[in-house]
């Protein structure tokens, strides 16, 4: 079915949404198995008292997470790539509940800083001893993410002595190649002074996500604007005389020499013979 420049641009919006939704999901995702599942770290999950750890907690979440981002990406890609409109419904409905989950779990973690900054403290410091201990390559993806993203090193920071320093990111300068900021002390930064700025990037996703939403909703009723048969009402206004107008004559030749030609006058347009002195 045909849609219109604003159908067509929603839709292409919406595939471009699904794919980077989607590489992001299989990151969570495929990051909490690795860690989950890890000969290196499967022994943490097994611990009676590490049930609750910031670390168990923190994978969890990655694979929850993951999972319900392709679950969601699976009806929208679907209902754009095909232009299914009950597929779009319901991924405007999963959008609609990630984006309010993602907003209000913005203010919490604003409102409850200190708590979450304490959480991922923890959760860092059981990835940094479980990476110096076994050197898993799931666990130095992750601290290879948490370092560049905050632009700090370990946890003392000092390029000769510590031990994550190939997780690190580059040095901005010649006093970061001798000591970076260490992580604790960054995180306690983040979520004590920055935390507006954490807070509006959980509402700046939220966002994204409800435009996301609004392209979705108005591709599924430009879908059943296309499907809509439409009628065209002809009105014929002509005159007698344009209907009773000569047709071209057919010659129909006698097989006697002895009689003429005989002209006949096909039907007209109406239907109605015409007949000529």
């Amino acid at each position: 079915m045909a849609l219109d420049g604003c159908g067509l641009l929603c839709k292409y919006i919406l595939i471009i949404f699904n794919i980077i939704f989607a590489v992001v999901g299989f990151a969570f995702l495929g990051l909490g198995l690795w860690l989950r599942f890890s000969d290196n770290t499967r022994a943490v999950f097994h611990v009676e008292e590490l049930s609750s750890s910031a670390f168990v907690m923190g994978v969890t979440v990655l694979i929850a997470l993951g999972a319900v981002m392709l679950f969601v990406v699976m009806f929208g890609d679907y209902g754009a790539c095909n232009e299914k409109r009950c597929a779009l419904q319901v991924f405007s409905a999963l959008l609609a509940m990630l984006a309010t989950l993602v907003v209000v779990v913005g203010v919490l973690a604003n409102h409850k800083r200190d708590e979450v900054g304490l959480k991922f403290a923890e959760f860092y410091a059981s990835l940094y001893g479980l990476y110096v201990h076994n050197q898993d390559p799931g666990i130095a993806v992750t601290l290879t993410f948490i370092h560049n993203t905050l632009h700090c090193c370990g946890a003392t920071g000092v390029s000769i002595i510590e031990l994550v320093k190939p997780t690190c990111p580059e040095p901005d300068g010649f006093l970061e190649s001798i000591k970076m900021p260490s992580c604790p002390g960054v995180i306690a930064e983040v979520f004590s002074s920055k935390a507006p700025m954490m807070m509006g990037i959980f509402v700046g996703t939220g966002v994204l996500l409800f435009i996301a939403l609004i392209c979705s909703i108005t591709l599924s009723r430009k879908i059943v604007s296309a499907s809509t048969p439409q009628y065209i009402i002809l009105t014929q206004t002509t005159s007698t005389q344009a209907n009773f107008l000569p047709a071209q004559h057919e010659v129909v030749t006698s097989t006697h020499a002895d009689q003429e030609p005989v002209f006949f006058t096909p039907l007209s347009a109406a239907n109605i013979p015409v007949a000529y002195a």
